[in-house]
């Protein structure tokens, strides 16, 4: 009776969350997000997949934080005319945040998680496989060795932006944006940049339930 209270006061709290931040889920896409949540913390006890092992705080630091940027990455589609395609590389996704958030929320775009951990690539692989997610992949690899091309790279608490932006530019398409979640602003980060990536946009995120900062970085290789 307890575990059934649990899932559904996750269920609502996911469905409210999402809703402040402008994403609707289907009943189908909440499903997958709860039962990702719940694979995260089974494979935590035994891998390591993330820092936090509290279901509350993996719930808000995790899912809810990516969700935060599933609004802002489909008006970027949109603006790129890909409102209903293209492919996102996720750079040191480790458990798939936010990849597989953004697999789930967004099924026709595909997502590819790489990661120089061979056992976080394949834990990505099974939660494609169980949560049947066709346009969810796994990677072991390092991102300077990727010969593909995607129209959207991000990460989320991976590196600097010099060091992002540098290890994942030959993965990036010459028509491609960096996604950069950040906490606070990143104004040194931003200066240290060089001159053939530019800042675009800096847009704040709110993160219902998170007392802390959230942005996202938008960058791009201006043209010429």
């Amino acid at each position: 009776m307890m575990a059934m209270e649990s899932t559904a006061s996750a269920a609502t709290a996911i469905s409210q969350a999402a809703s402040q931040m402008g994403v609707d889920l289907t009943p189908a896409q909440l499903e997958q997000l709860q039962r990702y949540l719940a694979l995260v913390q089974k494979w935590n006890k035994v891998y390591n997949r993330t820092a936090l092992r509290d279901p509350a705080s993996m719930l808000t630091h995790h899912v809810f934080d990516s969700l935060s940027a599933i609004a802002p990455l489909q008006r970027q589609l949109g603006a790129m005319g890909l409102p209903t395609g293209g492919r996102l590389l996720d750079v040191g996704s480790g458990a798939g945040l936010p990849g597989v958030v953004m697999a789930v929320c967004c099924p026709t775009l595909a997502v590819a998680c790489v990661d120089t951990v061979g056992k976080k690539a394949a834990f990505v692989q099974q939660v494609a496989l169980e949560l049947r997610l066709p346009n969810l992949r796994g990677v072991h690899a390092r991102v300077e060795s990727l010969t593909e091309q995607f129209d959207v790279v991000s990460s989320r608490a991976f590196a600097s932006l010099v060091d992002f932006t540098t290890w994942s530019r030959a993965a990036l398409a010459p028509h491609g944006v960096w996604l950069a979640m950040k906490g606070k602003h990143p104004a040194d980060e931003i200066a240290a940049l060089p001159t053939d990536v530019a800042v675009f946009h800096v847009e704040q995120l709110h993160v219902p339930a998170l007392d802390a900062e959230r942005c996202i970085v938008w960058l791009n290789r201006p043209i010429p």
